[in-house]
């Protein structure tokens, strides 16, 4: 080949990736993280009609069926499904139900647990603002007019600002609105390391706290830089919002929406499918006083329209009723197909008590409810390493405030049962399985039966009647002989030969012939 031809071969094998010019996009939020929380309430209270003003005051939701406002002739009731706030009910109680308390044996927190009512109130309404909010956090005060113990406030995000500094939380920024001589003022609690300030604004400009005579008593505290009297806590990081806590309604908003309007469909096509009786004049009863007919006008109770009496040579004046078909099934696809999209990720159908059957079989349904078993795992984990924190803060603002050594942190274990248990005849049948095959003793059935719910002396009874019944008897090893009172083992005997009668006489009379 030559030269000329080979270069010719590599120019027309030659690749020129070249880079593409640099491009800007602009995007716009279409709201802010306060606007977001408000989103998130409106959807958790389930009210149909603060769900359509809401929308209707949104920017860019005139496509949604709760943003789209209705021609004036033509009017469908919208009807909300209440699915958000069963979402976080439902997990609130497979958590909650479940929840024994923490191992914390000092009293002072037990006081403070009691008086607050952290484990019975505290927390239901902590795990409902996480779910719906995404973050919130815990201040601690000490208010003698009140309490002599310390004061615990559940705030959520919604009212709260953390303040990061080099990926560090530095502060946080409590929010609250106080009403004086029809003023609205906003207050805010800086909490951070070692203070604790207070700020009163009018109109954004700062004023003194004296001109709410409930602030007026309000002073910055200092104190120890290495504990703040606040703890904030959050299930997942937003990937909207940095350094702030995700609902776990994100994402679900077209999909929440989008079921309320099969729901109000399916409602609508109902309501227009009543059937309908087609009435001939003369037939239509009237009103005994003044002669005119009694007709309907009111979508629910019209059971009959008007119609013209017939009036040729063999005509016959009867009612004729009518009524629609409604497409049940496609509404049922639809419905059931949205709800999955719905409930996707945060928990399974049936925990919620919805049966799908007619789509999942059973194993499928075994498989959606570990779904709930990750996010109450998630609920658990964030619980696990939320109050110890609040204990140990307490207990260290305690001493703070009695002038005494700041203790160290304590260990603090949570008790939570086990969700979805299997039922016991389920459990005596699956333990009879392992004892057959010789897999689980006497023991480890009595324990996997019973668990906690009897204490050990009733186990060991139980143990000891069941082994009697089977005739089954514990026998003793053989033990090697000690010197109890040396407590040193003694040196074996040696054995002695059989007696026979005459023997010992006939040894004697032998050595005394020997002897002679």
């Amino acid at each position: 080949m030559k030269i000329g031809e080979r270069v010719k071969n590599m120019i027309k094998s030659w690749l020129d990736i070249r880079p593409a010019p640099g491009q800007t996009f602009v995007i716009n939020e279409n709201m802010d993280y306060q606007s977001n929380c408000i989103r998130n309430k409106i959807w958790y209270r389930g009210d149909s009609r603060e769900l359509s003003e809401f929308y209707g005051q949104l920017m860019f939701a005139e496509d949604t069926f709760w943003g789209s406002a209705q021609t004036a002739d033509i009017r469908m009731k919208k009807s909300h499904s209440g699915l958000p706030k069963l979402i976080i009910k439902t997990i609130i109680n497979t958590v909650m139900t479940d929840y024994s308390g923490d191992d914390v044996e000092d009293e002072y927190w037990k006081e403070v647990n009691k008086e607050n009512e952290f484990d019975t109130k505290m927390l239901k309404t902590l795990l409902a603002d996480l779910l719906h909010i995404g973050d919130g956090a815990i201040k601690i005060n000490y208010d003698a007019d009140i309490s002599d113990k310390a004061i615990l406030e559940w705030v959520d995000g919604s009212k709260v600002d953390l303040v990061y500094k080099r990926g560090r939380l530095t502060e946080i920024v409590f929010k609250s609105f106080h009403e004086q001589n029809n003023n609205t003022y906003l207050l805010e609690e800086h909490y951070g390391y070692g203070y604790i300030t207070y700020k009163l604004y009018k109109d954004k400009q700062e004023v003194l706290l004296k001109e709410v005579e409930s602030l007026s008593k309000l002073k910055d505290i200092t104190f120890d830089k290495s504990i703040m009297w606040a703890v904030p806590t959050m299930l997942n990081e937003s990937a909207k919002y940095k350094g702030r806590g995700e609902s776990i309604f994100e994402g679900k908003y077209d999909s929440f929406d989008s079921l309320d309007e099969i729901i109000s469909q399916w409602l609508e096509a109902v309501r227009a499918g009543r059937a309908i009786k087609y009435i001939p004049e003369s037939m239509i009863p009237r009103d005994p006083e003044t002669g005119e007919l009694l007709l309907y006008s009111n979508p629910f109770d019209n059971k009959y329209i008007k119609s013209e009496s017939d009036m040729s040579e063999n005509g016959k004046n009867q009612m004729e009723i009518k009524q629609a078909e409604i497409p049940t099934e496609n509404y049922l696809q639809s419905y059931i197909t949205f709800l999955d999209l719905c409930l996707q990720g945060i928990i399974s159908p049936s925990t919620l008590g919805i049966d799908n059957k007619k789509l999942d079989n059973a194993e499928a349904q075994r498989e959606k409810e570990k779904t709930t078993l990750y996010t109450r795992g998630l609920i658990i984990d964030t619980l696990s390493e939320f109050i110890p924190k609040v204990i140990n803060t307490v207990l260290k603002s305690r001493a703070l405030m009695e002038k005494k050594p700041m203790p160290e942190d304590i260990e603090v274990s949570l008790k939570f049962g086990e969700y979805s248990n299997p039922s016991f005849e389920a459990q005596v049948e699956t333990v009879g399985k392992g004892k057959q095959q010789g897999i689980m003793s006497i023991e480890a059935c009595v324990e996997e039966l019973y668990g906690d719910s009897k204490d050990e002396d009733w186990k060991i009874e139980e143990i000891a009647r069941l082994k009697a019944e089977q005739g089954i008897v514990d026998i003793d090893e053989p033990a090697v002989n000690f010197d109890l009172e040396m407590g040193e083992e003694t040196e074996p005997t040696e054995p002695t030969e059989p007696k026979v009668d005459g023997q010992e006489e006939n040894k004697e009379g032998q050595e005394n012939k020997v002897n002679e």
